[in-house]
């Protein structure tokens, strides 16, 4: 019986060193990456490149908000709404470990007018992440996989969120809901869809490799929809890790959920991350549940973000001071009500 017990116990600690060995493998890999990715970004400051990787500070969560040379007055829009500016956005990043940058490559036309343009209003704001990715709408996905290599590699957070320009967005809400999964490994956040694969040429969202999905008409997987998801770091290390080898679908929230399939991923469908505008957000804030982000599904953000984002802002929007007393450490969800509640530390 004791020698049976000693195999045992040996056998235990053969399993537990394997697993261990794994982890630092993993961490070895996560690490090398980083450090290829920011060397070799000519777009990366020198400042950040001579930063030792392993001695960064840790952020609760890196929002990345997809925006396109186009687009000046929607970003200006979230600029006047629930993105903070200036030194409270320096605030954010210090005090609350949230950093928020838009998301922008470069045009075809390397130091074109639409770049110049970029870096004016950069040096206006100090409020973009460059990406070493050529613009381009059939090109999301493909910027969708940098953003996560290139964010993971310079700011070591717990969540890592990606949004649309034309979205809104209550930040505390959103913290707090990200806070309910902080010691979930691997986890996969947005509101959860499924819908076809589009196979005739011409229509919007068309996939062109719809055959992959089995007859016509089929269903793609299961996949958070594109106006805002966040994933977990070891998420975002895994595309940085395998980002050459990860195959991009026609439509970017598609290509994100393809990357998981296979993988011990937990998908969570927290339907706050997509509600409607007026009256939707604002009976939901006034019941008590207020929303993480909102927008019209008829147009795959809110219509006329430009002109209504303040509308929805002044009625669906978190209390103004919600962002900068939210409790993140430790929070608790109500199964009654849905409310999420903050624990006091002590």
């Amino acid at each position: 019986m004791k020698t049976i017990a000693l195999e045992a116990f040996q056998g235990l600690n053969i399993l537990l060193m394997d697993k261990a060995i794994s982890d630092l493998e993993i961490k070895l890999m996560a690490a090398r990456a980083e450090r290829e990715t920011v060397m070799k970004d000519t777009i990366i400051s020198e400042d950040l490149k001579n930063v030792e990787l392993t001695s960064r500070r840790k952020y609760l969560m890196v929002i990345g908000i997809n925006t396109a040379f186009s687009s000046r007055k929607r970003r200006d829009s979230v600029r006047a709404t629930w993105m903070p500016q200036g030194e409270k956005l320096k605030q954010l990043e210090e005090e609350r470990g949230i950093i928020i940058r838009f998301v922008i490559g470069h045009s075809s036309t390397s130091g074109g007018i639409l770049d110049k343009a970029i870096e004016a209003e950069e040096s206006m704001h100090g409020d973009f992440l460059r990406l070493q990715h050529v613009e381009g709408y059939l090109e999301l996905s493909a910027k969708t996989k940098t953003y996560f290599a290139t964010a993971v590699s310079l700011w070591d957070a717990e969540f890592y969120v990606k949004v649309d320009d034309d979205v809104h967005v209550n930040l505390a809400t959103l913290g707090m809901t990200l806070a309910e999964h902080r010691k979930k490994p691997r986890v996969y956040i947005g509101c959860m869809k499924s819908g076809p694969g589009l196979a005739r040429k011409g229509v919007k969202y068309h996939e062109p490799e719809y055959w992959k999905f089995g007859e016509v008409g089929n269903k793609y997987f299961r996949h958070a929809t594109g106006q805002l998801y966040a994933i977990s770091k070891d998420l975002a290390t895994y595309i940085l890790i395998n980002q050459d080898v990860l195959h991009k679908y026609a439509n970017e929230d598609v290509s994100l959920g393809s990357w998981f399939i296979g993988l011990d991923v937990e998908h969570v469908d927290d339907r706050r991350l997509c509600c409607g505008t007026p009256p939707d957000c604002e009976w939901k804030a006034q019941a008590g549940n207020i929303c993480v982000a909102s927008f019209d599904w008829k147009c795959s953000g809110i219509c006329r973000s430009v002109e209504r984002i303040m509308e929805v802002h002044e009625r669906c929007g978190e209390d103004k001071n919600a962002l900068w007393t939210a409790n993140f450490v430790q929070t608790t969800r109500s199964s009654s009500s849905g409310k999420i509640h903050m624990r006091v530390q002590a």
